[in-house]
């Protein structure tokens, strides 16, 4: 049996059925009435496509085991805490970066080594498990091999690239495959828990390519549906040699914006916090100090906000071209005369046009192009050399 909780995550029958039989084993663990761990081990991989839900079932996983009924039912001090990310014994590791470091997955490792304090069980959650350097997934491959009695790692990582999670890791999890959510599932999400209205949730679902998130946000963001159609006019408007820069232009400068409007209340947020923390604007013997000490640490963390929002940037550039090569991929299907689901049912008019001017070799190598700039950015590229190229290909076919 399934408790209320598992409503926030979408689409996945199978994989909650699977959590959930570790819940129920994990409460009769630590009431005593059995000594059999069954369905429950200590180290889970979340695997599958972007927008699948990984760190959402992670965190559902989590509020479910610190459940006081031991099932997830939402409404315990421990469900809430949990999904909340305020639970005492249930820590989250999101890369702010674009790696996780081995002094990070360390100084992890040795806290997931303690009892739990309020909760039933410490609960590691990490995600983007993918990034981990070599040096942090050792340090976590020793914690996994030997791990203390109430403790479970919990990864996240997407099924497009699994082999980043090092082989030796992977074999010590219990792997948990989640799908792209279908879009009524989605739709009866936003409606539901989100109150949005039910066409506009139908069209999110519809035009977000099954990630939950990015519906959401295109249902209750109009910058955000905004920029989407900004992007989507690309392929249609590379007329002259010019347009090539100004829409390579527009799309760096949208992802900064973006990131720059994500982090600034965070930034700021967390740059008080610390200066509060290190006795900034207090009185008395000590003061100056204080404020060297509180200064170095702002300067550290500013150091992790730029690194942070040079991933946000990235991220953000990413599903831009993601959105473009799903236009790329209805042009194809449109001129192939498949009925398969289109990515963008909403510009299904501007694929008819693409799909009677080029041809299916010249749209090929367009979704290519697309393709190649998103791997190199992933290698570090400078995203405004990748995206001139992609964007020269795109004109030209």
């Amino acid at each position: 049996m399934s408790g209320p909780v598992w409503s926030q995550v979408v689409g996945q029958d199978r994989a909650v059925e699977m959590l959930s039989a570790a819940v129920t084993s994990a409460a009769a663990l630590v009431s005593g009435e059995s000594t059999d761990s069954g369905a429950m081990t200590h180290a889970w991989l979340f695997t599958g496509p972007p927008g699948s839900g990984r760190s959402v079932a992670a965190r559902t996983f989590a509020a479910a085991l610190q459940c006081r009924l031991g099932l997830g039912c939402g409404e315990c001090a421990g469900c809430r805490t949990a999904l909340a990310g305020t639970h005492a014994d249930v820590r989250l590791v999101v890369p702010e970066g674009l790696s996780i470091s081995v002094a990070e997955m360390r100084a992890l490792v040795q806290a997931a080594a303690r009892r739990p304090t309020t909760g039933r069980w410490q609960v590691v959650i990490i995600e983007d498990a993918d990034r981990l350097t070599e040096g942090a997934a050792n340090a976590l491959l020793k914690a996994v091999e030997e791990p203390p009695e109430r403790t479970v790692f919990l990864l996240c990582a997407p099924s497009d690239h699994p082999e980043d999670v090092s082989v030796t890791i992977r074999s010590r999890c219990r792997l948990v495959t989640l799908r792209t959510p279908q879009p009524d599932a989605i739709a009866a999400v936003l409606i539901e828990r989100d109150g949005v209205a039910e066409d506009m949730a139908r069209w999110a679902a519809a035009v977000c390519g099954g990630h939950v998130g990015r519906a959401r946000r295109l249902a209750t963001d109009e910058d955000a549906r905004r920029r989407r159609a900004a992007v989507l006019r690309i392929p249609l408007g590379l007329r002259r040699a010019a347009d090539v820069f100004d829409c390579a232009d527009e799309l760096i400068k949208t992802a900064e914006a973006d990131a720059s409007v994500e982090s600034k209340v965070k930034d700021e947020a967390e740059q008080d916090a610390l200066r509060t923390a290190m006795g900034s604007g207090g009185t008395g013997k000590g003061v100056a100090a204080a404020k060297r000490s509180a200064d170095a640490a702002v300067r550290q963390l500013e150091k992790r906000q730029k690194s942070r929002a040079t991933r946000t940037q990235r991220d953000t550039l990413d599903l831009a071209l993601v959105d473009l090569a799903g236009f790329y991929r209805d042009v194809l299907v449109t001129a192939s005369g498949a009925e398969a689901t289109l990515n963008h049912p909403d510009r299904a008019d501007d694929s008819a046009t693409a799909a009677a001017q080029w041809t299916p070799a010249s749209t090929l190598r367009r979704l290519d192009a697309v393709l190649a700039c998103r791997d190199a950015i992933g290698w570090n590229v400078k995203p405004r050399i990748a995206v001139e190229a992609m964007v020269t290909t795109l004109r030209e076919g």
